[in-house]
Parts: C-alpha cells; structure tokens; sequence
C-alpha cells in the first residue's frame, strides 16, 4: 500500500494512513472516530478546560493482526510555543476498540501507561486554548511489540520507542474555541 493516502468515511472524516513498511493490508484500514464529536468538527466545552475536562468516549477498529499494542497521543500543533501535548497512551491492548468517556487511569486496561503531557502530568488534558481556535489532533498507533516503557515518558521519548514498529496509524481532528468571558 502506499503511505499517506486518505480516506473519509460518512461518520466524520476519519483518516486511515496505513505504513507501507510493516502494514498488514488483509486487515484493511485502521479508523479512530469518537462518538461526541465529529472529524474537523468542534470538540464539546465538557471535554476542555471550560467545563469537566474529561476524555472524550473513543472507538476504533482495524487495528492489524500482527499489532502487540497500541498507543495514542492528542496534541495541539497551533500552540504558540509549539505542539501542547494533551494526552499520551501507550501499551494499549492490541485487542481494545476504544476508551469511555472520563476513563480515569485506574479504570485503563491492564498494562496501559500514561505518558506526561505539557503540563507535567500524567493524565489527560483537554483543550485550552490561549485564543483563536485550535486543532487537536488524536493519533491512534498499532505497534508490533509491547513497548514496556515505565509511566510518565514525554512524547519524546514516546516517538523514539516506537520508531520501526508502526505498523497503521489513524487520526482524528477536533477543534475548539474557548468560551468568551462572562
């Protein structure tokens, strides 16, 4: 397959990005959708720093046969000071087709770690933007091996561990506003 080819399924544009080294074409492509909102579409206030700051409920499916785990990193590439890194998973159940809403980190599968995001803490981090709107991006990985790293990697050191063991990768894109003062 070659790498870097979209697709956009009706339920929200949800891009599949197979990796032509390692990707495991008999299972077709990997999507990440999130039932609260859609692809390009805002993200609701409940999930940011305006309101409960939660995880958003997150599904997907078409994760490779040979995939050992899987990882998912949300960040905001239009901070100023450049990407804000809101949330990191990793060593996610290869298996696993998604996260509730809210998931607090004694409720993830077992084996699952949290990275630290850009506040220092290893938990999720909803969007807060300073102005404007923003893009936040969630990436879901399928990796062909556990990466056992301990909790608490930057996304760094995340990106490094998993170099070579990419085998699909999905992405899905939320926006959002901060509310105007009252």
């Amino acid at each position: 397959m070659a790498r870097g080819w979209l697709r956009t399924a009706l339920a929200g544009i949800v891009l599949a990005l197979p990796v032509a080294s390692g990707g495991d074409a008999s299972q077709g492509s990997m999507v990440l959708r999130s039932p609260a909102f859609s692809a390009a579409a805002p993200i609701p206030a409940r999930f940011s720093c305006d309101a409960d700051n939660v995880s958003p409920p997150l599904s997907w499916e078409g994760a490779p046969r040979r995939a050992r785990s899987l990882a998912l990193i949300m960040d905001d590439p239009d901070a100023p000071a450049g990407s804000w890194d809101h949330w990191l998973l990793y060593d996610l159940p290869a298996g696993s087709s998604g996260l509730v809403e809210g998931i607090a980190a004694e409720a993830l599968p077992r084996g699952a770690r949290q990275g630290r995001n850009s506040w220092g803490r290893s938990e999720y981090g909803g969007p807060c933007p300073p102005h404007g709107t923003h893009r936040y991006f969630f990436r879901l990985y399928a990796l062909d091996i556990r990466l056992g790293l301990p909790p608490g990697v930057s996304k760094r050191q995340l990106l490094a561990a998993m170099e070579g063991h990419i085998l699909a990768r999905a992405r899905l894109i939320g926006t959002y506003s901060r509310r105007a003062p009252r």
